[in-house]
């Protein structure tokens, strides 16, 4: 008997040669560290564009750019708009756009100061200017997420409508706070309200945008949100909710316009037809200037506080300078184009 010339099988895996220590396989990447440190290089980006704006202003302008009441102006006209960017942020994030924003800061600050506003004072002027913030975001919503509306035609039904019915309630004309029964809302807007040399205004600009961060970083809601703007069949898929997820952040939005609208109220002292004109733009720009994707998927709160600084710095140099509204406009359009290559040629280099 002679035993079998068949060698032993051998059900392990085979041998692998070894790799160097600090090497990976080829075709391997760790792609959360490559876009996180592409959103640091994005963020420190954008402090730099700031530094150089403010480095400009200081040179150009010294005595006045540099002026502790001029950097309050600055950070005031960038609360309210800032406010509204945090909400378009959300927006965009999941893939939408919301054109009706500047619309309903107007609808808002003009109905919260009616007459019959006003006699409830503070609370009564802060509730409907939320309430009616809260209402459009929720005809928005219910037009896009449930009636299948594109959001581009529906949010600009309501700029129009709001323009339209904030024009027919105030008849053309400004509507004043009365100060007996409105003076605590009036206060808020004088030098004695600010706290160590920062205005009212401006708190309340940093404190929506943490939550924002907070709700967009650190939640479910915020994941959803991204999911739905990266592949919204998928999310589907995945059993999330899109339509009422849509909803909620059309409602954040108009949430976040009656808040500005509030702020509004409280800087001029008074409720008009054409406040917030232009909102939509600004707000749609600082927001993609920040690094959010236009197409849905990628979202940053910080990069969307720094694009409102960053606009409105260079709007406050260019009055400084004298230098005509129409060529603000004419850098602002430059900026965004730019913003969006940019935007695209890293979408690309992603992929």
């Amino acid at each position: 008997m002679t035993q079998s010339s068949t060698p032993a099988q051998h059900s392990g895996p085979e041998p692998t040669a070894a790799r160097p220590p600090g090497k990976q396989r080829e075709g391997v990447r760790p792609p959360k560290l490559k876009l996180g440190l592409r959103a640091d290089i994005r963020t420190l980006s954008l402090v730099g564009v700031l530094a150089v704006l403010i480095l400009i202003g200081g040179i150009t302008k010294p005595d006045e750019f540099l002026a502790t009441s001029n950097l309050q102006l600055v950070l005031i006209q960038a609360s309210t708009i800032g406010v509204v960017t945090v909400g378009m942020t959300f927006v965009i994030t999941s893939g939408g756009i919301d054109l009706s924003v500047g619309a309903i800061v107007a609808l808002a600050s003009v109905w919260a100061t009616t007459v019959a506003t006003q006699q409830y004072g503070f609370a009564g002027i802060l509730f409907t200017a939320v309430v009616v913030g809260l209402a459009c975001g929720l005809v928005n919503g219910v037009l896009i997420a449930y009636g299948g509306m594109v959001p581009f035609i529906a949010t600009l039904a309501m700029l129009a409508a709001g323009r339209g019915l904030a024009l027919q309630i105030t008849e053309g004309r400004t509507q004043s706070l009365d100060p007996e029964c409105c003076s605590s809302v009036l206060d808020l807007g004088g030098r004695d309200a600010y706290i160590l040399g920062v205005p009212p205004l401006a708190i309340i600009f940093v404190v929506v945008a943490a939550i924002g961060w907070l709700l967009l970083n650190r939640t479910t809601f915020g994941r959803r949100t991204v999911a739905v703007g990266g592949n919204p069949e998928a999310t589907r898929l995945a059993g999330i909710d899109v339509r009422r997820q849509r909803l909620y952040l059309y409602l954040l939005s108009g949430l976040c316009c009656g808040i500005a609208a509030f702020m509004l109220i409280v800087l001029s002292g008074s409720g008009q037809n054409t406040n917030g004109n232009l909102y939509e733009l600004d707000a749609i720009a600082a927001a993609i200037i920040g690094g959010t994707l236009l197409s849905g998927g990628r979202g940053t709160i910080v990069g969307s506080v720094l694009g409102v600084l960053i606009f409105t710095t260079i709007t406050n140099i260019f009055i400084l300078n004298n230098l005509q509204s129409a060529t603000q406009q004419i850098a602002k359009g430059a900026i965004i184009v730019a913003a969006v290559l940019v935007q695209r040629r890293t979408a690309s280099s992603e992929h």
